[in-house]
């Protein structure tokens, strides 16, 4: 680029003016101009115009730029080879003499009118598409001062350098081309080797330039050049219109604007960011009055009811011996064990026993009373879990019953390591087929996986644990508020944390349970749910061995072979409860057709562990279109709420207990999106229609409140987070007190500040309100929730609308 730049400057220079180009012979402008029209119309390319012009002004370049007349093309070289010389006469004389007389100031001054008047009346040609009109356009740039030239190409240039470049060229260029040109050339840092420099009287700087200079040329010295060129190009001057790109190029860059200040890409619109935007005026508001705390039913009084739930599995064990108390089925279907009453009091007597007495260190038992363990047993194993869960009731160890670690560094895991550390666990129970299936060391060992303490395993099967003396018994004590067990829940944020239940919290539970459901001796009951946590575990593990109850334990990996499977067994064992998500129902009505002969008469209670997702409801009304016929009752479908931290909150009571029918809300979205209740009608896309969860469970105190703020008692009809006061909710996070304090010790206010009760309150993250008859909804939850310009908007919704516009045909995957 530094060649084709210094010798475009070159050949600029080098052109004649319009005045003195008028003594060129008619034919030769005659055919200049015929070469211009051919180039203009695209009838010849730039190359080819430009060689062509070379050939035409060869002969009389060296009389254009004021050579000596005498001078002919025979002699150039002679006379070239003589100027090269530092120190010859011929430089020296001319240099001495006074300035051409073309070049005085009169004679100057009027071919610049000339040059001006040409250049006004000239009509520029039109742009071909061999020529770009930017580069046309941009003619001033490019050319010194006070000339008009017509450009002379490069080709030709070097040419005429093998010629009459080395002529001598000081004495005759008018004083501001020479200054010019001799910047660029000093401006070079490259062209000391490729000129030489002499010194005359007016202690002027002469330089003597080759092709060899016209190469070395860099583009810092094009750069130095165009910075002046633009400089004289804002006085107005004319110049030609035909540049090099590369020149074009460069003139673009110099022209760009500089960067802006890194301080102007950070700085903040703070008006925008602090401006709070308005409430809408017409926005729905609530206009209820201030609702009152709803009381469930007291809990009533049982004769004879356990003081504990190590009590009653003793009275089962040693009474009702051979009652079946779990029966486990493989993936077939086929049921692989029954465990027994007297078998679970038996076996967990035993695993309590070696837990306390046969694991030590250092000859110091390994476990006290009050130290947490974990049970890490697959979904597929209720047996063997319900063992070492009242195994450790038995021994007085807390039980974290935890999913199976999959992978060394699961990230679920790696929360779960996180609670197990908090809770100080050492030891971990799991059985003989899981212990085999999970990552080991080199050793041999368990892997200590990412983020999980050191922890000792113990397989928990019959060859491990040991059998008592006689004269040793578990400890039988009543309920107290020491905890329990740990439950595990993950929040949206991914994070773990564990909810500790009491032994008074559990057993109150298991009573409110039982006297919701209605829940009699020697029952059969249909467990889909997972076992170790929530209604799985209230139901199918903790209240069914309150009443002797018989469990049918539906895995969940049957149900992905075979989703009527809980129907199936529902019919063959005849059972009377059924516990199950409405995602079973969903998955039940796609292959209902492959099965006639079954029958759901026998059930008395359909329990909709997540009947409080507004998608249940779909669910609800397909199963009971399509079953109904086969003897399923419309009063049987019982969904309930429920929370990790208070557990059962409302479930709807089954038919013989008395209890109002059940109803159903069509919503408005607009309102609920501000927290505001409106009836609507189904016609509309934009409803929401939910069904009740029941009445408030036994024993409890349930309220409303504002999900933001102080938490104020909303009115009738606004939706907020409900709130339980009962003697069986969670008690507390474990090693979270900040936690604890915001969600288990709430204390509801009125409007002007009094509380509704001397009792602490725990949040459900359920959003809801009470409607009429005691009946609680839910509409959505805390973990959900998504405020998006002031509105709220819940993520359940969405699952809502795609169920709602039949998603097997228009919702796909991936989508």
């Amino acid at each position: 680029m530094a060649e084709r730049t210094s010798t475009g400057l070159l050949t600029m220079m080098l052109e004649p003016t319009p005045a003195v180009a008028m003594t060129l012979p008619a034919e030769v402008r005659e055919k200049l101009a015929e070469l211009e029209l051919e180039l203009s119309e695209g009838d010849i390319t730039q190359k080819g115009y430009e060689k062509k012009r070379g050939k035409l002004l060869a002969p009389y370049i060296p009389q254009i730029q004021g050579v000596d007349p005498s001078l002919q093309i025979d002699n150039r070289i002679q006379a070239s080879s003589q100027a090269v010389l530092p120190g010859s006469k011929h430089n020296k004389s001319r240099a001495a003499n006074t300035r051409d007389e073309r070049f005085r100031s009169d004679l100057h001054t009027e071919a610049v009118q000339a040059a001006l008047a040409k250049y006004k009346e000239r009509k520029m040609p039109m742009p071909s598409k061999r020529r770009s009109v930017l580069v046309q356009s941009s003619v001033e740039a490019c050319t010194p001062p006070d000339t008009s030239s017509a450009s002379e190409d490069e080709g030709s240039l070097r040419r005429q350098g093998r010629l009459a470049t080395s002529t001598p060229y000081q004495g005759h260029g008018h004083p501001a081309v020479e200054h010019w040109f001799n910047r660029v050339i000093q401006g070079s840092s490259t062209s000391s080797s490729a000129s030489s420099t002499s010194s005359h009287p007016g202690g002027r700087s002469v330089t003597t330039t080759n092709t060899t200079a016209h190469a070395a040329l860099n583009a810092n010295a094009a750069a130095t050049a165009l910075a002046d060129l633009m400089a004289h190009t804002q006085l107005g001057v004319p110049v030609n219109s035909r540049v090099s790109s590369k020149i074009q190029q460069l003139l673009n860059t110099l022209k760009r604007p500089k960067r802006p200040p890194l301080r102007e890409f950070f700085v903040d619109d703070f008006e925008e960011l602090l401006d709070v935007q308005q409430p809408d005026p017409n926005q729905p508001k609530p206009e209820g009055q201030h609702m009152s705390p709803l009381e469930g039913e007291p809990l009533g009084v049982v004769n004879n009811w356990p003081p504990s739930l190590p009590a009653a599995l003793q009275r089962w064990g040693t009474t009702q011996p051979k009652s079946p108390c779990l029966t486990a089925l493989d993936n077939a279907g086929k049921p692989v064990y029954t465990l027994t009453y007297g078998k679970l009091w038996t076996r967990s007597q035993k695993l309590a026993y070696t837990l306390l007495n046969k694991l030590s260190t250092r000859n110091e038992p390994l476990l006290m009373p009050g130290d947490r363990v974990a049970l890490v047993f697959p979904n597929n194993d209720p047996v063997m879990f319900m063992v070492a869960f009242y195994g450790c009731l038995l021994a007085e160890l807390v039980p974290v019953p935890i999913e199976v670690p999959l992978t060394r560094k699961d990230a679920g895991s790696q929360q779960i390591g996180f609670l197990l550390g908090s809770c100080g666990v050492t030891l971990a129970l799991t059985t003989d087929a899981c212990q085999k299936g999970l990552p080991k060391a080199q050793t041999g060992e368990v892997a200590t996986f990412k983020g999980w303490p050191r922890l000792l395993w113990f397989v928990t099967d019959g060859k491990h644990v040991v059998k008592p003396p006689k004269d040793w018994h578990p400890p039988i004590r009543e309920a107290s508020n020491d905890i329990a067990y740990i439950e595990y829940k993950t929040s949206k944020e991914g994070s773990t944390m564990g909810i500790t239940v009491s032994h008074s919290a559990m057993l109150a539970h298991c009573h409110a349970l039982t006297q919701a459901c209605g829940y009699t001796e020697a029952e059969t009951i249909t467990n889909v749910l997972d076992f170790k946590r929530e209604a799985g575990l209230w139901h199918g593990v903790l209240t069914s061995v309150m009443n002797r109850m018989h469990v049918i334990s539906i895995p969940y990996s049957l149900m992905k072979v075979n989703p009527l499977s809980w129907i199936q067994k529902v019919h063959t064992y005849k059972a009377r409860v059924a516990v199950v998500k409405s995602r079973d129902m969903h998955w039940s009505l796609l292959a209902q057709r492959d099965q006639r002969d079954i029958s759901l008469s026998s059930l008395r209670m359909l329990i909709v562990a997540d009947g409080a997702n507004p998608w249940s409801i779909s669910s609800c009304d397909a199963f009971l279109n399509v079953f109904q016929a086969r003897g399923l009752r419309p009063e049987v479908i019982c969904p309930c709420a429920s929370s990790s931290e208070a557990m059962t909150v409302a479930i709807r009571r089954p038919p013989e207990m008395g209890v109002p029918p059940p109803g159903k809300a069509v919503l408005s979205m607009g309102g609920l999106s501000h927290s505001v209740i409106r009836v609507d009608t189904e016609e509309k896309l934009s409803v929401l229609t939910v069904q009740d969860v029941g009445q408030v469970m036994p024993g409890a105190l349930v309220c409303v409140v504002r999900v933001e703020g102080t938490p104020y008692l909303c009115q009738t009809d606004e939706v907020g987070e409900i709130c339980v006061s009962s003697g069986s909710t969670g008690v507390a996070y474990y090693g979270l007190p900040g936690m604890t304090k915001n969600i288990f010790e709430t204390i509801p206010v009125t409007s002007s500040g009094i509380p509704i009760s001397d009792r602490p309150f725990t949040r459900t993250s359920l959003l809801g309100f009470v409607g009429p008859d005691s009946l609680v909804f839910v509409v959505g939850k805390m973990d959900g929730l998504m405020v998006v310009s002031g509105r709220r908007h819940n993520a359940d919704d969405v699952v809502a609308t795609a169920l709602a516009v039949e998603p097997m045909k228009f919702v796909y995957r991936g989508r």
